[in-house]
């Protein structure tokens, strides 16, 4: 490490020399504690007495070998401030920690683990982002996935029970690609305190939770995803942290990585939000992410709560923070020189411009841009009444208007499964049976809309009962007729969006996409078309509670339609055969008329077509 890089906010490994670092037959201990009066290192190798370290190597940093140190031993400081006051804190640089409440740091060999994914690896450096490639990412609480010995209800001081990474592999592999899942995400799993707070209340930036097993098994995870074609995205947390007081917060006895007033420096959540505008914490917090890509493997990051970085606040009637914009496009521009084809991806509902422009042309570097319109709108259009649609007919037509501002990606993320907001499938309109149809129908127009893909667990199998992180999720809904045939509709989908290019292909190409019928206001009906690579797909949806015979919209040539999957088909717990509905092709080109096709649609349903171009096609035939 540099050390000008590091106070000027410039280095990506920080973490390569701070923390507990193997050498020899003993450790160094580093760290960074520039207005403390001493710090002590305490642990397994000590018999816990304190053991002062020496300063001078640096302006503020404390250091100390520790000859009888080993992996594996458990570790804290004792920073004592200009007051004589004495905290123990865990190692901000620490890279594991024992199993809170406990909160010591433990001597960790980052070199311990070999990958096998090197063929991955190459190939994932030659994705270019995967923009014109399909990306369906299944959003994850590892521990309240699949969790048959997960408590249900918790005595008081019972805890749940956290299965190992491996455990969770074993079963999760094989569904994620049964379920044509190319991609998960997992919610954060840098080390945090409170289960409640889903690991966005950090303590441990470099330290994997010890809830699942060590770095290692963290490590063989990823590589056994890699194996089996699988990506994996972090949910990094570079905005605030834990206000626990063996954490970061007054580590040396000042506000050393928050701000030092509350009007800036408290969250809405209760945590410290990070001054980023001081260089040592730019270079901790870039040296997390790097660390996260490089020595785990992780294939992106996923920045939570970005409109806090660019508003002070968040709010954007307080302006915009200068400083700590200019420490996302430094640290994203890092990562992309360190790891060109690693993703990242950006939480942000401002419409703050350029958030996924390069930093060279202006833009904060990020990948993608999660479309929280897009997920605001449709939700609502389906919460209401069907009589009442027409007049918000606009909210499914307008992502496309703003669409191609930014490279956006949609989320049906946790934020809208918990918290009194009810589940995906719970917020359609209607009773238990009618709103799986329309479910259905929003899957179609998820799956078939520019944009990659973001589903939380659980969202696939129609789960009625809010997310709660002590439960896993209610597998036993697929007994019921109703869930499973909606998740085998859901697999169908995806399978469909993973393999058909007018699905994927240049989506962020303008001249891919058009609305072949965007003003059908009082049928609550849209028809579109995804084209690519000379494959054309036509999406009709009818979101009106009502059967329309012979719907017409217009087409620039003579075709037949091959209907890839239709919402409605009994199959799906529809009522509808795939034999049934008659697709008719009018040509009227000959009469000085545009061509025309024209079909029937069930009420709160999707059909998808493979349009088949054909030189002549007569409605009479």
């Amino acid at each position: 490490m540099n050390f000008g890089d590091f106070y000027s906010g410039n280095a990506f490994d920080a973490y390569e020399f701070f923390g507990a670092h193997i050498e020899g037959d003993g450790v160094w201990f580093r760290v960074y504690a520039p207005n403390a009066e001493r710090v002590y290192v305490t642990g397994d190798f000590s018999g816990w007495s304190k053991m002062q370290m020496e300063h001078g190597f640096d302006m503020g940093v404390y250091t100390l070998y520790v000859p009888q140190a080993k992996a594996g031993m458990l570790y804290k400081y004792v920073v004592e401030d200009k007051n004589g006051y004495l905290c123990e804190h865990c190692d901000p640089y620490g890279f594991a920690m024992e199993k809170r409440p406990a909160f010591a740091s433990i001597v960790t060999d980052l070199k311990g683990y070999s990958f096998g994914d090197g063929e991955w690896m190459e190939r994932r450096g030659g994705c270019e982002k995967n923009y014109n490639r399909p990306m369906n990412i299944y959003e994850m609480h590892l521990a309240s996935w699949r969790n048959e010995k997960a408590v249900k209800e918790r005595e008081e001081g019972e805890e749940m029970y956290f299965p190992t990474y491996a455990e969770i592999a074993k079963e999760l592999i094989p569904y994620l690609k049964e379920n044509h899942f190319n991609y998960i995400e997992c919610m954060p799993l840098s080390e945090h305190p409170a289960d409640c707070s889903w690991g966005y209340q950090n303590t441990g930036f470099f330290a994997p939770t010890s809830r699942y097993g060590s770095p290692d098994d963290l490590k063989a995870f990823i590589d056994f995803c890699h194996k089996n074609d699988i990506g994996v995205i972090l949910d990094f947390v570079p905005i605030h942290f834990a206000v626990d007081g063996y954490g970061l917060a007054k580590f040396d006895g000042t506000a050393l990585y928050e701000y030092d007033t509350d009007d800036v420096g408290r969250s809405e959540w209760g945590t410290c939000n990070f001054n980023n505008a001081k260089g040592e914490v730019a270079s901790f917090l870039q040296s997390s992410a790097n660390y996260w890509l490089k020595e785990f493997h992780f294939d992106g990051l996923r920045m939570d709560a970005i409109s806090r970085a660019i508003y002070w606040m968040g709010d954007s009637n307080r302006g915009v923070n200068d400083k700590s914009v200019m420490f996302v496009k430094n640290m994203n521009f890092g990562l992309h020189e360190r790891h060109p084809g690693v993703i990242l991806i950006a939480e942000d509902s401002t419409d703050f411009s350029k958030v996924t422009a390069p930093v060279e042309y202006g833009g904060l570097g990020f990948d993608y841009k999660w479309d929280m319109g897009f997920m605001n709108d449709t939700l609502e259009y389906f919460k209401v009444h069907p009589s009442h649609r027409p007049a918000h007919h606009d909210k499914l037509t307008f992502s496309m208007y703003y669409f191609y501002n930014e490279l956006f990606l949609l989320p049906f993320s946790h934020d809208e499964v918990v918290h009194g907001k009810a589940t995906i499938l719970q917020k359609m309109w209607g009773d238990y049976e009618q709103k799986f149809p329309q479910a259905r129908a929003l899957y179609a127009y998820f799956y078939t809309h520019p944009g990659k893909k973001l589903g939380f667990m659980g969202n696939e199998f129609g789960q009625l009962r809010e997310w709660d992180e002590n439960r896993q999720q209610d597998w036993d809904m697929l007994k019921y007729p109703l869930h499973d045939s909606f998740h085998k509709y859901c697999r169908d989908l995806a399978k469909l969006y993973m393999n058909y290019p007018a699905l994927y292909d240049g989506e962020y190409d303008a001249g891919r996409f058009g609305w072949l019928e965007a003003n059908a206001r009082d049928f609550s009906t849209f028809v579109y078309e995804r084209h690519a690579q000379g494959q054309h797909v036509i999406v009709m949806l009818n979101l009106s509670d009502q059967y329309w015979s012979d719907f017409s919209f217009g087409y620039d040539r003579n075709c037949v339609l091959k209907e890839l999957i239709n919402s409605d088909w009994f199959c799906y717990s529809g009522n509808t055969s795939p034999d049934d509905m008659i697709v008719y092709i009018t040509n009227e080109e000959k009469n000085g008329k545009p061509y025309k096709i024209a079909t029937d649609i069930a009420p709160f349903s999707a059909r998808i077509f493979l349009v088949e171009e054909v030189a002549d096609v007569d409605k009479e035939e």
